[in-house]
């Protein structure tokens, strides 16, 4: 069985400020933007990404996220209430329908629900206030060190921010959530209501680019008038994703194409294979042990020059020896830098020689090993 190992041990260029970063190699409209590596860390471009701002609806990356979460333990019905009610955009829910919270993450990742937001967040937390503070918990979680979250629909209010590099960290996290991932991709979703029964409604997805950009995996749009335009969109090509957070930007749709373009030019993940192969074993009832093979990816610039292999191994290992135990290390080294690690692990077990076994056979065996 392959061992496939996903390196985001090893971060390529990592800058030590997130401020700017090459930023005058892409010129946007936004006050600021990111475009970050979430498979290896790295902030390739970005300009104020630090800056705290108001966010507008991309707050509901994380309501969508922790209302997911709750649905995986218990997708209980949800009904309607006066107290949930919203101004702004919404997935026009009436007073005393009922929804799963799970089409209740599909209405705020689709519509931008803001009725959506806090019928999920009334009913996760029992409050909006209480709902708030598990946004912010997250948020820490995530290493968000700049952001602090008041509504789970991102309505104007002075103590409602984030920054476009946290903003990027929380896609990045709301990603690895299947759920969250599969919403995300979507152009359309319905959702069938369950009280009235009979009710469904097809909602099209405001995010634009996965229509524009081919390689658009998902995001969420945001508007207000104090946050003017903000998105947050992901994109992959080959095994490589990329996030681009835009925030106050009125062509943020060409400006996260020309933002993607530039990352997708310049770096590529590489996958390096280690064929399987055998060590030698002391003591064991087999003399030696089938190793994994290993496949090893890394985020790489275009033009990467030579790729050095590097293997670690010991010369033998003594019984008893388990499947799955690391045996050894392989690294990968361009231009003197390592950019990825791997163990290597043992493919099967090979238990100790219980026999009677006096200094000769021991003796034997090493030079076994020796010839």
């Amino acid at each position: 069985m392959k061992r496939f190992v996903s390196v985001g041990l090893i971060i390529l260029f990592l800058c030590l400020s997130v401020a700017s970063v090459h930023a005058e190699v892409i010129s946007t409209s936004a006050e600021a933007f990111v475009l970050y590596c979430p498979d290896n860390g790295e902030l390739l471009l970005s300009d104020d990404a630090d800056q705290e701002m108001p966010i507008a609806s991309t707050t509901k990356i994380m309501t969508t996220l922790i209302t997911l979460e709750e649905a995986a333990k218990d997708n209980r019905v949800v009904e309607f209430t006066d107290d949930m009610i919203a101004e702004g955009s919404s997935m026009y829910l009436k007073r005393g329908e009922k929804v799963t919270l799970y089409d209740l993450a599909v209405g705020m990742m689709m519509q931008s629900g803001n009725d959506a937001a806090n019928a999920a967040a009334i009913a996760v937390a029992g409050s909006i206030e209480d709902f708030a503070a598990l946004m912010n918990e997250k948020a820490q979680a995530i290493g968000m060190t700049h952001t602090h979250f008041v509504t789970p629909s991102g309505l104007d209010d002075e103590a409602h921010y984030s920054t476009a590099f946290d903003m990027a960290l929380l896609m990045a996290c709301a990603l690895e959530n299947e759920d969250f991932a599969h919403i995300t991709s979507q152009t359309s979703m319905e959702v069938h209501f369950v009280y009235p029964a009979d009710k469904f409604i097809t909602y099209p997805n405001h995010n634009k680019l996965l229509r524009l950009y081919d390689d658009c995996i998902g995001g969420k749009t945001g508007y207000t008038d104090l946050a003017g335009r903000t998105l947050v969109t992901a994109s992959k090509r080959d095994g490589l994703t990329l996030i681009a957070v835009t925030l106050n930007d009125h062509d943020d749709w060409d400006d996260h194409i020309a933002l993607y373009d530039y990352g997708f030019e310049n770096r590529q993940m590489k996958t390096f294979r280690i064929d399987e192969r055998q060590l030698d074993v002391v003591g064991g009832v087999k003399d030696s042990v089938m190793l994994q093979p290993v496949d090893v990816s890394a985020v790489v610039p275009s033009n990467s020059g030579e790729i050095k292999e590097q293997v670690i191994l010991p010369a033998f290992v003594y019984a008893p020896v388990k499947a799955g135990e690391s045996t050894g290390t392989v690294k990968f080294i361009m231009d003197g830098k390592l950019i990825a690690q791997a163990p290597i692990t043992a493919a099967q077990s090979v238990d100790y020689d219980n026999r009677k076994r006096n200094i000769i056979d021991y003796i034997k065996d090493l030079l076994n090993w020796h010839s």
